[in-house]
């Protein structure tokens, strides 16, 4: 079994985006795709064949008003409007409908990362939890601690994904991957030392101490994540693709030339992977 793994990162997501737009257009396929938070509509879009799809997402829509900044604080009490994303532009009538038939009848297993709000806990959902016009939990997989409210789904509140899973090399192996391409939205000398993420435990603890004391170790379990990656990719078992630096491009830059120099980068590093997905291990 081959997966793909993108970690999503925000807007910087668009790398990953560019990798996922030279997949199809080289035809290439994957038996699982799992993604966290905004990589989780990555491979939305992916499994639905809606090349291009994404880019507009990190580009164009992000732009607007409606989907984060001043006004969606004064509007939702919260920067991004995950409803307006995965809701008002994704579904159907929408600007950008996500193509539900198609992701449904793609025979490739999607996993969707997310934290339980209440226990910290990683919470692994699947196509088995979409229904057409209903997206609620690529909601909860990109729903960023203090940046948006924790999101429901089934009456459940989630968080980002990547608090409790951010880059879930175990579970990939867990479900039977023997090959893994793994998307990084930093270079690989990222630490994850975070101190938004010190602040945000701090202002979590009272209403969520379970996802704040996951904050405090966040850093730890990426770096552990891609340790155990690089450790495959000697084993000829994993690729992974990472950006050689980020552009100047961070979780909410809304700057169009380097959101676009970092698609570029990710549809250019992917040039590799049908050596590596065709190689005898």
């Amino acid at each position: 079994m081959t997966g793909i793994i993108d970690v999503g990162g925000g807007l910087r997501g668009i790398y990953g985006a560019g990798v996922l737009d030279r997949c199809m257009d080289d035809a290439l396929g994957f038996d699982l795709c799992v993604g966290v938070s905004a990589g989780s509509a990555n491979m939305a879009a992916f499994l639905a064949g809606q090349r291009g799809r994404n880019y507009a997402f990190y580009t164009e829509y992000a732009a607007r008003r409606e989907y984060m900044g001043p006004y969606t604080v004064l509007k939702k009490r919260e920067y991004i409007d995950l409803d307006y994303v995965y809701g008002t532009l994704s579904n159907e009538g929408g600007d950008s409908p996500l193509d539900y038939d198609a992701l449904t009848e793609n025979p490739a297993a999607l996993v969707v990362v997310s934290t339980d709000a209440k226990t910290g806990e990683a919470v692994y959902f699947t196509k088995q939890d979409l229904s057409r016009n209903n997206y609620k939990i690529f909601n909860a997989s990109c729903a960023i601690p203090l940046a948006c409210k924790p999101q429901l789904v089934a009456g459940n509140a989630y968080f980002d994904g990547g608090v409790a899973d951010p880059v879930p090399v175990e579970k990939a192996l867990a479900l039977g991957c023997e090959k893994l391409v793994l998307i990084l939205t930093h270079p690989l000398s990222y630490s994850a030392e975070s101190k938004a993420d010190e602040t945000g435990a701090r202002l979590l603890t009272k209403h969520y101490p379970a996802v704040a004391d996951r904050l405090k170790t966040k850093g730890l379990r990426y770096r552990q994540g891609v340790a155990l990656a690089l450790a495959l990719q000697k084993q000829g078992r994993c690729l992974i693709l990472a950006p050689d630096d980020t552009c100047g491009v961070k979780t909410v830059t809304r700057d169009l030339k380097k959101l676009h120099r970092l698609y570029c980068k990710g549809y250019r590093d992917a040039r590799t992977l049908r050596a590596f997905l065709s190689a005898v291990t």
